[in-house]
């Protein structure tokens, strides 16, 4: 049996009124083409976002801890292990009980050379020392009027100190005089200091210069008797009471 043969497309009226189009399709017809590439722009824009967001919430969900399925009522599901936090404090008791066992192991250390007590020793020292001699000073009326002479020289004496020393570690801390007693007494000096006054000029104002007082001066050298004898020449500045200037020249003994 033969197929029967193909009617064709089916015909459509030249005329008439064709299939209406949706009011969205009718509105992008009758916009501008600037219109259109706008709207073809922000559809595209919104795909992008749309894309970007969907791949982000797919990455995040895949590098997350997949949550726990649960089935079944809240009664019929097993408890969780978040009951186990009471744990902690079991943990920690062991440490507590570790602390009272430390405490022998550090009474049980040796104690340090500086917890020692102190060598304390106590020793005598005996020292020589010098006692310098005094001065006495006596007037004596046999010497010049200023002049000091030795009359007995001055020693010095010695004395022996002992002491008491301390020492406390090998270091001195304390040193006390406990006896004192001089072994050699010291000898004063005495000094003599004159006190006798020089016998002064006694000169006749008449001449210049000195001419003694006395019952009668005579020229040297000469052939008078004195008893006082002058060396010329003197001036004479007054009465030539001696008659020593025999030519009137008003000089003496010339």
């Amino acid at each position: 049996m033969q197929p029967p043969p193909n009617p064709g497309p089916p015909h459509v009226p030249p005329f008439g009124p064709g299939p209406r189009l949706p009011a969205a399709q009718s509105w992008f017809r009758r916009a501008s083409p600037a219109s259109r590439v706008a709207v073809i722009l922000g559809s595209v824009a919104l795909s992008f976002l749309l894309l970007c967001c969907a791949g982000t919430a797919i990455v995040s969900a895949l590098a997350g801890e997949p949550e726990p399925t649960r089935t079944g009522t809240a009664a019929e599901q097993p408890q969780q292990p978040i009951v186990a936090a009471p744990a902690e404090p079991t943990e920690e008791a062991p440490a507590q009980e570790v602390s009272p066992v430390a405490a022998p192991s550090t009474a049980s250390v040796s104690p340090s050379p500086s917890s020692a007590a102190p060598v304390v020793q106590v020793t005598t020292v005996t020292e020589r020392a010098t006692i310098r001699y005094a001065e006495r000073t006596v007037k004596d009326s046999s010497l010049a009027e200023g002049k000091r002479v030795v009359r007995t020289k001055g020693v010095n004496g010695t004395k022996t100190l002992t002491y008491e020393v301390t020492t406390t570690d090998g270091v001195r801390t304390a040193r006390k005089l406990v006896k004192s007693v001089v072994t050699k007494q010291p000898v004063t000096q005495v000094v003599a200091v004159g006190t006798k006054k020089a016998a002064q000029a006694k000169c006749d104002p008449n001449y210049s210069p000195c001419v003694p007082i006395a019952s009668d001066v005579d020229c040297l050298p000469g052939s008078g008797n004195g008893p006082a004898y002058v060396r010329g020449p003197v001036k004479v500045i007054g009465t030539d009471i001696y008659d020593l200037d025999r030519d009137n020249d008003g000089y003496g003994c010339d």
